[in-house]
């Protein structure tokens, strides 16, 4: 679906067109041009004809429907996944894609294994929010919270991610307010310090996974050039300008980063006001398991116990290698 060459097509019609076909896509939800019944007929057959609102995908759904996953497939034939958690009857959450695939090659994360193919444009991070909001509409339901979790780097396709959220908060379009907005970094500090200007109130989260720099860049080669100690400067100078909480995302191991050693240096890094730990179970996506359950409660009642404000993230679409690291559209699903 191409908005602007919508835009482009309305060139010549009378101004309110334009919001009445705003309104249409991005508040009604409508999939074709023949449920635009406020439109002219020969308008409604010109745009079907030459601006398709169709998005390409697949849906795969989770046993207890709490969970989908869509492949979608884009212009150039790529392929992205995107997800849709059901947290309740009133809060649906999208974890966008920002990239196909990912350069950062964190070892715990399936999206590394695609390599790097390009950024997402504006519209096709949209086209995300867009689909599953017509899913929901069909339900009487919306989506309330989008999180940048998905494939990619968020800050390494900063422009396109922000103009994306400028859409998804505006009024005009799908009217999500700012803080039920996130964008998730594994430490790419120049977008930190981009965001720390901004004066849109989303939420910051960053992927930690490990609290000394040795452990960190074994995980995460993001931190041979942005270390822990730079890294966390730069979310102390965001806390400082904006006043807002930071997630510090930190996927829970065995045996790599669950000791009760790694919770010491972990909450002596996390000392800090606006400072907040989600606990993530890691999801298989290789070489790793995921820490049991004793470990994960040990090591988070230790965090508490200093006074450190942690919580524990509820495990959505693992079945169907929808969590947290497990998205890569590779060929098994393809349309």
């Amino acid at each position: 679906m191409d908005f602007e060459l919508i835009e482009k097509r309305m060139a010549n019609e009378p101004k309110y067109r334009i919001k009445q076909i705003r309104k249409l896509i991005f508040q009604d939800f409508i999939e074709n041009w023949e449920r635009a019944t406020t439109l002219p007929l020969m308008l409604r057959k010109e745009l079907e004809d030459n601006c398709s609102l169709e998005i390409k995908h697949k849906i795969i759904e989770s046993s207890d429907k709490n969970t989908l996953k869509v492949l979608m497939e884009l212009s150039d034939n790529l392929m992205i996944e995107t997800v849709l958690m059901k947290h309740s009857e009133d809060r649906a959450t999208v974890c966008v894609s920002s990239q196909v695939g990912c350069a950062l090659g964190c070892s715990f994360c399936a999206t590394g294994t695609m390599g790097f193919k390009r950024n997402l444009d504006v519209k096709e991070i949209i086209e995300q929010g867009l689909l599953f909001s017509r899913y929901l509409a069909k339900q009487g339901k919306k989506v309330t919270n989008i999180v940048f979790m998905g494939m990619g780097e968020p800050f390494l396709n900063y422009d396109n991610v922000l103009k994306a959220i400028k859409i998804l908060n505006s009024q005009e379009y799908f009217n999500i307010g700012a803080r039920k907005i996130s964008i998730s970094t594994s430490g790419v500090i120049p977008g930190i310090r981009k965001l720390t200007k901004e004066k849109i109130q989303v939420n910051l989260s960053v992927s930690l996974h490990a609290p000394n720099n040795a452990l960190r860049n074994k995980l995460m080669p993001i931190n041979k050039q942005y270390s822990l100690e730079k890294l966390l400067n730069a979310v102390n100078q965001y806390i400082k300008k904006t006043n807002r909480k930071v997630m510090f995302e930190y996927l829970m191991i065995k045996g790599v980063n669950d000791s009760l050693k790694c919770a010491e240096e972990l909450a002596v890094l996390m000392k800090r006001p606006l400072n907040m730990v989600n606990l993530i179970v890691y999801n298989q996506t290789g070489k790793f398991e995921a820490s049991d359950r004793k470990t994960i409660k040990k090591f988070k009642e230790y965090l508490e116990n200093e006074g450190i404000f942690t919580t524990q993230r509820y495990e959505f679409g693992r079945k169907i290698k929808a969590a947290c690291g497990q998205l890569v559209a590779n060929d098994v699903f393809k349309i």
